[in-house]
């Protein structure tokens, strides 16, 4: 395996606001349209808002400005730019490796739920899933992800349509598609707000998700919006530092990467608003996972003026915030393939499309043709997700704080986010370090232990 000279008109973002929304984009996910929302109402609603946010800025935040840093410092791929940075003989190469593995594993069944949201468009679209009933969205449901042709058939739609952006490049296809991907985000979650809150029930909603209730604050919760605090921000699996790759030499990266944050956020609580008056004013269960998004949602437009069109635009809204997170995920193997292997950014992109059709069918056919295979009693599906989530991920995330800290050095890491002394940032520098070297990585440990369940 060798490696190719990639610093001759290498493509890259070409404007701050590419930038953010490019990173905001890999940051954005189906996450924050039920997970974060349905976890910050059942945890306490202000109170747990103000961990996660403590959490965030402990955890989530410096391991993200490093990943970028590392990236932007190195301006390659992941494998690339820690066999640069590292001393030699060094093998914190293999933090990229893990990177590319857990992207594979998380795309494997993330390229699935994101065929039933692409799925649940051309539904809503259709008005085949409007009903009131939720027997009836239930149903509908199950029928979908039971089928193993639509499974293989949506999950692969998925697949074309992320790699035909990604064959566009850098600068013309991920930068052009999420600066018009992400306004739109805002301005369709802003419309299912106006709705929203206008609704009898809007103020039960907002309690839910808002009200401080510090009764439910427990080392549980803590720890609960710890862990979301790291997984929520696309870390620990080199998507950041790929797209770091990728930042002007002036872009201030503490700076954008504390927006990519903030606004992260603002979608979830968005997302909430948008979600929960109805959810209450229809006296449905505010529960977490797919059955909020793919059978309570549709119940719940079914009773609301131009609910046919609002599911539409809720669908849209949900396919959106999934594109932005795809294309950061699949965009780490292409690149590692393009300039560690030597094949064109064609070539790469079809590659791993086909490797992701292959790995990924075994995830789409868990609830049907694979539905009784099972390794270490669970299907593909959740394997996939549980060695990303509880695994890999974390480990990444322990690694690059502790190859920050303690192999690349504060002087270096002080240069690369001080863009090599043009910032005044060196108390900043000083700060987000001491973080990376003993916070960070003690504080995603416990996260890591505790999913799995150790202690």
């Amino acid at each position: 395996m060798g490696t190719v000279n990639h610093s001759a008109k290498r493509d890259g973002f070409t404007s701050g606001f590419g930038v953010l929304a490019a990173t905001l984009g890999s940051a954005v996910g189906l996450g924050n349209i039920w997970k974060f929302p349905s976890l910050t109402g059942a945890n306490g609603g202000a109170g747990f808002l103000l961990v996660y946010f403590l959490a965030t800025l402990l955890i989530g935040l410096p391991v993200m400005i490093a990943e970028i840093s590392i990236g932007r410092q190195a301006k390659a791929n992941p494998i690339t730019a820690l066999r640069q940075l590292a001393p030699k003989g060094r093998p914190w190469w293999l933090i990229g490796a893990s990177g590319v593995l857990a992207s594979f594993l998380i795309m494997a069944f993330y390229s699935e739920v994101v065929a039933w949201v692409f799925a649940y468009v051309a539904k809503a679209v259709g008005g085949s899933i409007l009903s009131s009933d939720p027997a009836v969205t239930q149903r509908a449901f199950d029928t979908l992800i039971s089928d193993p042709l639509q499974s293989l058939l949506w999950q692969w739609l998925v697949l074309v349509f992320i790699g035909s952006i990604l064959l566009c490049g850098v600068s013309k296809g991920i930068e052009a598609v999420t600066k018009r991907l992400m306004p739109l985000l805002f301005l369709l979650l802003l419309l299912l707000c106006s709705v929203s809150l206008s609704l009898d029930k809007a103020g039960e909603g907002l309690a839910f998700l808002f009200s401080p209730d510090f009764s439910k604050l427990n080392a549980s919760v803590v720890l609960t919006a710890m862990g979301l605090a790291f997984f929520k921000l696309s870390i620990g699996m080199g998507t950041m530092m790929t797209y770091g790759s990728y930042f002007r030499d002036d872009q201030n990266i503490p700076r954008t990467a504390f927006r990519v944050m903030t606004a992260d956020l603002c979608v979830s609580l968005l997302a909430g608003i948008a979600i929960f008056p109805a959810v209450f004013t229809f006296g449905f269960a505010p529960s977490a996972g797919p059955s909020l998004v793919f059978i309570t949602i549709p119940a719940v437009f079914a009773q609301i003026p131009m609910g046919h069109v609002l599911m539409v635009v809720f669908f849209v809204l949900t396919a959106v915030a999934a594109t932005g997170a795809m294309l950061s995920l699949m965009e780490v193997p292409v690149l590692i393939l393009h300039e560690r292997f030597g094949l064109s950014r064609a070539r790469a992109t079809l590659t791993t499309l086909v490797m992701l059709a292959v790995i990924g069918s075994g995830c789409a056919l868990s609830n049907s043709t694979l539905a009784e295979f099972r390794l270490f009693g669970l299907n593909l599906f959740d394997l996939s997700d549980y060695l990303s989530s509880n695994i890999f991920l974390p480990i990444g995330g322990i690694f690059i704080a502790l190859f920050v800290g303690w192999s690349w050095g504060l002087e270096r890491f002080r240069l690369a986010i001080s863009n090599h002394g043009t910032l005044n940032n060196a108390r900043l520098a000083g700060a987000i370090f001491f973080l990376l070297r003993y916070v960070s990585p003690a504080l995603i440990l416990l996260v890591m232990l505790r999913a799995l369940q150790l202690v």
